[in-house]
């Protein structure tokens, strides 16, 4: 069926005073096609679009389709499934609240439980409350640090990571199955509730996953100093509450939070793109940080999985740093703070994507603690848990490039919580021995060489960005180049087919004889191809240039792809 079909069978099948089929008549012949062309793909990552009309937008006929796909996934696992239930959460953004109580009334309706929040509540929370209720599954209304035009649905198994690739394909094929129209089985929400099916959790199960994130701590007391300035913005979301309410409980007690981005807004007013990783969320942040003197800058996503910082360098200014700089703090952080506590294990060991930076392999390898590599996501990253447990391993830190930082083991997910809870004790811990974390980055470099990373990508939406990032990746594995920027290629990875114990993904990553390196691979949930640049050099300077160089380079060549 065309698009043009798909657009008149959802004009014949909406009540003319449904705001959906209202929005329908008002649409140029270019987003007809945008709107119908493909259904919203269900993947490993979830769903993910623009809230609108239409089989590729975000909408109760299209979230309603996923979950019923999803209730049918479980009641094909048998009656002990449909009892462990499913646990539902949700963050601020447009219909999130309704898309998770559409949700809980569909599992009900098909006679599964769920748990339920009575407001937001972040990702890493939602991931943590499935092990711990023993949920067969949880879902997380969400569309994570995109443009607030965007929601998302996060689908996690068992094992509280997001599912795997095998029961990403076992859940699509039953939503496939699903008549959008006839389909779906619903009730309200409060006659769930009233029937024991639908269970609104108390506060007590919030204060257990704080409890758990504290419990990381590596120094406390007297060895911190607890007075340091911060500033720290939620960008509007979930993080707001948990995040100010572990400040309290470590004991800071000289910080300030952004109050035009403290309460939820969908609309993030103040913010435009609620990604931490752009340093243009910190506008706010800067100013208050100058006007209180704060060290330190600190926000979350939306939905609190991603974290990111600003530091503040020796003439006053504030510094944002990528992924993979506030990486290299924790890893240091979590090695050093543990060998000084005298609690840093034999066995340690800890998770990276293959596009994060080869420093903290260095670094971790320096002090005797294994570092894995696996592809991106945390359900790659997390999912390693199990392994280390089955090798004698003790899991120490998780973390990406993409300001995705997971401490705790029993949360299998990215956390900005505990990822704040750290860097904000680090500071503290330094300050103490009378020193900035800006020192300590410049400290990391001197002992391990000069690195320089740089993570761009290319947007390229709807049908034919889609079909042009297909054609880059197309050409550039017909092309692989033997040099770049005059230094020869030594190696070549390429992930299609996997790639030693790693599975296969869309990635290629190459290795230059001058200790560069650099991948390309297509983003799994967003409209772009992305890039990942890094070298190592003797200077700070040098390290730049180099990367640079590589860089225009390769986006030269990219770029060229029609």
């Amino acid at each position: 069926m065309g698009y043009k079909e798909k657009y008149d069978e959802w004009l014949q099948n909406l009540d003319s005073n449904d705001s959906l089929y209202k929005e329908l008549l008002n649409i140029t012949e270019e987003d007809k096609e945008d709107r119908f062309y493909k259904d919203l793909s269900f993947g490993t990552a979830g769903l993910r679009g623009k809230v609108g009309a239409g089989t590729n937008r975000m909408n109760v006929y299209t979230v309603g389709k996923a979950t019923q796909g999803i209730a049918d996934y479980i009641l094909s696992k048998g009656k002990e499934a449909m009892d462990k239930g499913v646990v539902i959460a949700h963050d601020p953004r447009h219909f999130s609240k309704e898309f998770s109580k559409l949700a809980a009334g569909i599992f009900a309706a098909n006679g599964i439980k769920s748990y339920t929040f009575p407001d937001l509540r972040p990702t890493p929370q939602l991931a943590y409350m499935v092990r711990r209720l023993g949920t067969i599954a949880g879902i997380n209304i969400t569309a994570s640090h995109n443009p607030k035009e965007y929601n998302g649905y996060k689908a996690y198994w068992e094992d509280g990571c997001q599912v795997s690739s095998s029961v990403a394909d076992g859940m699509t094929e039953k939503i496939n199955a699903v008549d959008i129209w006839k389909g779906i089985k619903t009730s309200d929400f409060d006659e769930g509730v009233k029937k024991g099916l639908i269970t609104v959790l108390g506060q007590e199960y919030d204060r257990e996953y704080l409890d758990k994130i504290e419990s990381l701590a590596i120094h406390e007391g007297d060895e911190l100093d607890l007075s340091i300035p911060l500033v720290y913005t939620p960008l509007n979301g979930c993080g707001s509450i948990p995040f100010r309410q572990m400040l309290n409980d470590r004991g800071f007690t000289n910080w300030k939070i952004v109050p035009e981005q403290e309460n939820p807004d969908p609309d993030f007013t103040t913010v435009g793109y609620p990604n931490p990783e752009d340093p243009k969320a910190f506008r706010l942040s800067e100013e208050y940080g100058k006007k209180f003197g704060a060290e330190l800058l600190m926000a979350t996503d939306p939905d609190a999985d991603r974290f990111a910082i600003e530091i503040r360098d020796d003439n006053g200014n504030y510094i944002p740093l990528n992924g993979n700089q506030t990486g290299y703090l924790l890893v240091n952080y979590i090695l050093e703070g543990h060998k000084s506590a005298g609690t840093l294990p034999s066995n340690g060991a800890m998770v990276k994507s293959i596009v994060t930076s080869s420093l903290s392999s260095i670094m971790a390898e320096d002090y005797g603690v294994k570092m894995f590599e696996t592809l991106t996501g945390f359900k790659n990253i997390s999912g390693k848990v199990p392994y280390l447990h089955e090798h004698g391993l003790k899991y120490l830190f998780g973390y990406e490039e993409s300001v995705g930082y997971a401490a705790c083991e029993d949360i299998r997910d990215k956390d900005g919580i505990s990822a704040g809870m750290l860097v904000a004790e680090a500071a503290a811990y330094y300050r103490k021995q009378g020193k900035t974390l800006f020192d300590v980055l410049g400290q990391i470099f001197e002992k391990y060489g000069y690195f320089a990373e740089d993570e761009p990508n290319i947007v390229l939406e709807g049908i034919e960005g889609g079909k042009r990032i297909e054609r880059m990746m197309k050409y550039f594995r017909e092309n692989i180049p033997s040099e770049v920027a005059g230094i020869k290629v030594s190696k070549v990875i390429d992930y299609i087919n996997g790639y030693e114990d790693i599975p296969k993904q869309n990635a290629l990553r190459l290795f230059l004889e001058n200790d560069s390196w650099f991948a390309i691979r297509p983003s799994g949930t967003e409209p772009k191809i992305k890039f990942y640049f890094y070298s190592k050099q003797n200077c700070a300077e040098e390290a730049a240039k180099v990367n640079g160089q590589i860089k225009e380079e390769i986006l030269n060549l990219i770029n060229a792809v029609e």
